[in-house]
């Protein structure tokens, strides 16, 4: 309750700064509107049945975005981290791949994929199976050879060893790295409607505001609701780690 009043006072101590500063004539109202004008324009966009199915196009992207991650990376961890020969032969065509930005595959994506919703959600898979991935193969790095030694003593085959101690005692760090990848997923999801378009979501309805009449307060609001969806998105997978796999939150949390 304590951490909820301060995160709230600290939002509102926010907005009354904005709101100030907004309205100071420092700078033009149409290009830095007060959160008050935002707030009005936020109202009305949630009757908007148009702004609501493009935040339902960028939530579903983002549902199947982290869905196919999670699928993608655990197993290819879990293989990774467990079994060196395979690990080391693929260890420079990761690292390639690895700092490679989604946004920069755009053009490949389009060309393969076209401009539907598939493109930007294999662009967001590409960007969030990495922190699922190493966190992954950390959290074997760290796994007790004790446990593993103990279930291979009772003829536990390697499948098994992966599914019955190793995986568990990786949840902690793999619920870490969904979180990492969640919001990842929802920045590039909404990043991928900006600067391509072709998809409904949040990011094309920021980018059709800002092109035209160049309606800023449009644009903040759509800001405004893609950051309060990742909020949410991060708080609900932060309850449910402490929930499901409780006693490895803190040393989870780290990872």
């Amino acid at each position: 309750m304590r951490a909820l009043t301060r995160g709230l006072l600290g939002a509102a101590g926010f907005l009354v700064i904005w709101e100030l500063f907004g309205r100071s004539g420092l700078v033009p109202q149409e290009y830095l509107p007060p959160p008050s004008v935002v707030a009005v324009e936020l109202l009305a966009l949630l009757g908007d049945e148009t702004f609501l199915r493009d935040v339902v196009a960028t939530v579903l992207a983002l549902l199947i975005s982290v869905l196919l991650s999670v699928g993608i990376a655990v197993p290819a961890g879990l293989v990774l981290g467990s079994v060196a020969p395979v690990r080391h032969a693929t260890r420079a065509v990761v690292e390639f791949l690895r700092p490679i930005p989604s946004v920069a595959l755009i053009p490949l994506a389009i060309v393969v994929l076209g401009l539907g919703p598939e493109m930007k959600i294999a662009l967001a898979v590409y960007a969030a199976v990495w922190p699922i991935l190493f966190n992954t193969i950390y959290a074997l790095d760290e796994l007790d050879p004790l446990l593993v030694d103990t279930a291979r003593v009772f003829g536990a085959s390697r499948l098994r060893v992966l599914l019955s101690v190793a995986l568990p005692s990786a949840l902690p760090f793999v619920f870490t790295g969904i979180r990492l990848s969640a919001t990842t997923c929802l920045v590039v999801l909404v990043s991928v409607e900006m600067l391509a378009g072709g998809a409904a979501g949040i990011g094309e309805f920021v980018m059709d505001a800002r092109s035209g009449a160049g309606r800023m307060d449009l644009v903040l609001a759509g800001t405004v609701v893609a950051g309060v969806l990742g909020y949410l998105v991060n708080e609900g997978l932060e309850r449910a780690q402490r929930r499901w796999v409780g006693w490895g939150f803190v040393q989870g949390g780290r990872s």
